[in-house]
């Protein structure tokens, strides 16, 4: 399954990337976020490998980030790896002028292994779209709150 989403960012180009390269920003605005450990690699490099745990209802969820690419502040593209599913992220950013940033990011459903996720993408897959928007929306709304 693949999809996009976009969100135009009141912010220039520069700003935004900086924050959305910024691990420690990720508390601000993904929902459940608790941590990120570096396992190998450079942190924000090329090939670097980093266990992510976010609180999912009442258990904790690892996430097990893979760069693949990191050309910031154009592109920044992840594998996110899960027991029960991978996907890639590529995420792009555009100067539309001096002070907007469009965001994009396209999404890839590598690896879908268990039987309810699986049922998701067949019967509501607007539903993943919508919680990617979701993040892009409350990202954006971290970035315009930023005054520095």
């Amino acid at each position: 399954m693949k999809f996009s989403a976009s969100v135009d960012i009141d912010q220039p180009i520069d700003k935004v990337a900086a924050l959305f390269a910024d691990p420690s920003n990720l508390k601000d605005y993904h929902p459940g976020f608790l941590r990120k450990k570096l396992i190998s690699g450079t942190a924000g490099e090329k090939g670097a490998v980093s266990m992510m745990y976010y609180q999912f209802r009442k258990h904790e969820m690892e996430l097990k980030e893979t760069i693949l690419c990191n050309d910031l502040p154009e592109s920044f593209n992840g594998l996110y790896e899960h027991k029960h599913m991978d996907n890639t992220m590529k995420s792009t950013f555009v100067a539309l002028n001096d002070q907007q940033t469009r965001y994009t990011a396209e999404i890839h459903y590598t690896r879908i292994a268990w039987v309810m996720p699986r049922l998701m993408t067949i019967l509501f897959p607007n539903m993943f779209k919508k919680q990617t928007q979701k993040w892009l929306n409350s990202f954006k709304d971290f970035v315009e709150s930023r005054s520095d």
